[in-house]
């Protein structure tokens, strides 16, 4: 029998050391590989002794923590497919991610119990388990086990993502897709045993979940790690050694602007730090890099749809400060224009993700994995072409082959008869050093359509200089493209997954001004 894993928990094959070696830490708990391993067999013979049959849905709603990741390789093992969901959502929102899945089991925490069953009370055929007891009990033997039911193109994971209109969409990921991420991401971070990962993004996000894999595949240490304060990031990094950490711009912001531990503090062990899930803005990017010394920092774009389609190696970075880089190991990326030809370098278009990580669509719903996931544009089936994922993201190539991210193509602000990316406009007022963030939407407007409309959260009393500040990105932008005015804030909502709510932002305002 190969070697070679195909499955998500062929990650945890057995190899020398893992009796010493520590897989995760958790607070003051910490696992070695073989007691890891344990607990996933127990996980698997717990699901398939409740009844669990190959490709049923396991919904796994827990904390960060070494239940969470045991669960999620267990559901793996006994062929099942793992639903994470993340612990912020309120009960309406489990209860959709579970009803829609199908899920047939729930594991949650002995603390949420309660909670979790009250709120999925009326789902059919629904079995609610608690970790704790799965941890403690006895179920059927290890050995009973069958690793190799599942073959590595079938439904490994279902994650749930927020589109901008109606609710959460499970994105069908397999095992091939989980695991060419894993190996995709190893090599270009060059992640080794030798690496401590500090995870503080939720296992329900794709980019969460690939820290995870990619550690355990290489056998480095977990640190799973939640926070309020960016000082505690700081900590955490400090203390745990920390070689590898991955943010998106949400996280980045609180430590360059809210976190003076950082700018007092050495981070010697911090090989590397990653962004995803949304523009860096430059004058961010440069702050960090002057706060953090040597560590390399990767600028990266990705979709769940398709994980990872792009990174800027950090040597990149003075060159193209904007730009989210060149197409990952293994996948090729292009943009495509309105007309369906592909746009030369300095042309907008939409970019398109070809590769092994390009998912199997959405849980139930053709036809939005139809407008997705589509026959290669310039490659016929006739002539060996296949499915690739249209992003909907707007992207331009410049003539060195880098691409830069302009915008999400149902997010451009239509004004004037102009098109107006809110990341350019966003980028601008963030060079002014007044923010600390700042999200930039388009408004009605019952004469240009649509007005160009700035939510920031102020730095250094910039409450009291908004006119300055319009006055200077005057100066710099066009007149069609400088914020009818700024709304200063205390927070911007956020995603669960820590990504900006633009489509929440819109629809409060669009109300607002509607009214």
């Amino acid at each position: 029998m190969t070697t070679t894993p195909c499955l998500v928990h062929h990650l945890l094959r057995p190899r020398e050391g893992d009796a010493e070696r520590i897989a995760l830490i958790d607070g003051e708990r910490s696992i070695s590989y073989h007691a890891f391993s344990a607990l996933v067999a127990r996980c698997a013979a717990t699901l398939l002794a409740n009844g669990l049959s190959r490709g049923d849905r396991v919904a796994i709603v827990l904390p960060k923590s070494i239940e969470e990741c045991w669960a999620i390789f267990g559901v793996s093992r006994a062929a099942g497919v793992f639903v994470p969901v993340n612990n912020v959502l309120r009960a309406a929102q489990i209860r959709h991610i579970v009803e829609d899945s199908g899920a047939r089991i729930v594991i949650c925490s002995r603390a949420q119990f309660d909670a979790t069953s009250a709120a999925l009370a009326g789902l059919d055929h629904l079995t609610v388990l608690c970790a704790e007891a799965i941890a403690d009990g006895s179920a059927a033997p290890a050995a009973g086990l069958r690793d190799d039911e599942a073959i590595g193109e079938d439904l490994a994971a279902i994650l749930y993502t927020s589109g901008s209109t109606g609710k959460p969409k499970g994105v069908m990921l397999s095992h091939r897709n989980l695991l060419a991420g894993s190996r995709i991401v190893i090599n270009y971070l060059e992640i080794t045993e030798r690496d401590r990962i500090l995870s503080i993004l939720p296992f329900s996000f794709d980019y969460g979940l690939n820290q995870l894999l990619t550690a355990v595949q290489q056998r480095a240490v977990t640190v799973l790690f939640t926070f309020q304060l960016g000082d505690e990031i700081v900590r955490a990094i400090r203390d745990h050694a920390i070689t590898g950490l991955a943010g998106v711009p949400t996280i980045w912001a609180i430590l360059t602007k809210t976190s003076p531990l950082l700018r007092k503090t050495r981070l010697p062990t911090l090989r590397y730090i990653t962004n995803s899930g949304g523009a860096v803005p430059s004058e961010t990017v440069k702050r960090l890099r002057e706060l953090l010394g040597d560590t390399r920092i990767f600028l990266m774009y990705g979709l769940t749809e398709a994980f990872r389609s792009t990174y800027l190696p950090p040597e990149e970075i003075d060159r193209r400060p904007t730009s989210i880089g060149k197409a990952i190991p293994e996948c090729e990326v292009f943009a495509v224009k309105p007309d369906g030809q592909r746009a030369r370098p300095g042309e907008p278009g939409i970019l398109v993700h070809r590769g092994p990580t390009v998912s199997l669509g959405y849980w139930n719903r053709p036809e939005d994995t139809a407008a997705v996931l589509r026959q290669h544009p310039f490659r016929p089936a006739a002539q060996g072409g296949e499915i690739v994922c249209y992003s909907g993201d707007l992207v331009v190539e410049d003539e060195d082959g880098f691409f830069s991210f302009v915008g999400r193509a149902d997010a451009m602000i239509k004004s004037s008869g102009y098109r107006i990316s809110p990341t350019e406009v966003e980028e601008v007022l963030m060079a002014t050093g007044a923010f600390r963030q700042v999200a930039v939407i388009g408004l009605p407007d019952p004469l240009a359509g649509q007005k160009v409309h700035a939510i920031a959260v102020p730095l250094n009393g910039a409450a009291t200089r908004v006119h300055d500040i319009l006055q200077t990105v005057s100066g710099q932008l066009p007149a069609f493209m400088v914020p009818r005015m700024i709304e200063l804030v205390d927070a911007l909502p956020t995603t669960p997954n820590g990504k900006l709510d633009y489509p929440l932002l819109a629809r409060q305002r669009g109300k607002h001004a509607a009214a």
